[in-house]
């Protein structure tokens, strides 16, 4: 019989273990999803960014049977909700405002990343097996809650090229994109995309300056800790596309991707120089180009952001899966979810309706 283990951290298993069942398509080339990977998920634990004082706990759940791993699940527990892109500050409150307690709940997430991936590694069989799990761990530790974030597959639409996807797009918009590549190469900079051994620490130096003042200016305080960047680069490198703007040989500008697969991951931006449209360049442009050219099917380009809209990035459904402990409780938020699905359905046709695209040239 399967048994399951509730491991204190990553390190506990073994990467190709964990790998194997994470990404087993690794045996041919790059991850579908670089996030779930052991050298992702270890690379925080190692760093301090999840872990003591983070509000991170991890506690990866694993389903062995003689010694061999079969399935896994990234499980946190969570004493806040900060860096989860799925907002459920109002449920606390209201858990809490009614007299209970709300944190620690569970997790069921990749830290800091609103990119849509399997939560539940391994074959499909096993999935339901690691939820009860997850459940009974929150009950019989009288834990208000689980939740398991960014769980479905998301659409995919393809280009042979840059000016492919130009052509797309209506008239205005397609303009608009181009003036704002030229306004973008206008300011003296070189843009370098970077990619494995073309990325020097040097560049991690500079990007860390970038992430320090978008996070301050974001959220306040950075999820990750530099130690994080250094072990990136040193387990991940390949993974990864750094997009900078030099003035000469000194970075002024960066934006941080993971390569999966199948998909760019755009996740970190920053400046320590304001240049038009240099955002929108380094971000969207550099990355829907370096995607193209190296036959990825689709670019995501993270939670949030209206401006996105006009520039290809369409919106789309992201699920998540909710476990509350209290009936009553567990009764109002189902209300209010069956009400929000509604309207985020109809804010997502409304928004479609609105992106650059020629009619008829939406793909479902």
């Amino acid at each position: 019989m399967p048994d399951l283990t509730l491991h204190d951290r990553l390190s506990d298993i073994a990467a190709p273990d964990w790998d194997a069942v994470a990404a087993p398509e690794q045996a041919t080339g790059r991850p579908l999803d670089p996030f779930t990977t052991h050298r992702f998920l270890a690379a925080l634990e190692v760093s301090g960014s999840t872990g003591a004082g983070s509000g991170w706990q991890a506690q990866p759940l694993a389903l062995h049977q003689d010694g061999r791993l079969l399935a896994a699940t990234p499980l946190y527990v969570k004493a806040h909700s900060q860096g989860e892109y799925i907002f459920d500050h109002g449920w606390a409150d209201a858990l809490q405002r009614a007299g209970g307690r709300y944190y620690p709940k569970l997790q069921i997430a990749v830290p800091f990343t609103p990119a849509t991936g399997k939560r539940f590694l391994g074959p499909e069989v096993y999935c339901e097996t690691l939820l009860r799990a997850a459940i009974g761990v929150a009950a019989q530790n009288r834990l208000s809650s689980v939740h398991a974030t960014f769980c479905t597959p998301e659409e995919n639409r393809g280009y042979s090229g840059f000016d492919d996807f130009l052509a797309a797009l209506s008239s205005r918009k397609r303009k608009m994109i181009r003036k704002e590549r030229e306004t973008a190469r206008s300011h003296g900079l070189t843009i370098r995309a970077l990619t494995g051994e073309a990325i020097e620490p040097r560049h991690w130096d500079a990007f860390w300056q970038f992430y320090q003042d978008t996070g301050a200016r974001k959220w306040g305080t950075p999820y990750l800790t530099r130690k994080a960047f250094d072990q990136f680069h040193a387990t991940m490198r390949n993974d990864m596309l750094l997009v900078l703007a030099l003035k000469g040989d000194r970075p002024v500008a960066g934006a941080l991707n993971f390569i999966g697969r199948e998909t760019l991951y755009g996740r970190y931006w920053g400046a320590v120089e304001d240049h038009p449209c240099l955002h929108f360049e380094l971000c969207y442009y550099q990355a829907i180009d370096w995607a193209i050219a190296h036959g990825l099917r689709r670019v995501e380009a993270g939670a949030q952001g209206e401006h996105k809209l006009a520039r290809g990035y369409l919106p789309v459904e992201t699920h998540s899966l909710h476990w509350i402990a209290d009936p009553g409780f567990r009764t109002a938020v189902d209300r209010y979810l069956q009400a929000e699905r509604a309207a985020v359905g109809q804010e997502i046709e409304v928004l479609t309706a609105y992106g650059p695209f020629r009619r008829g040239d939406v793909q479902e």
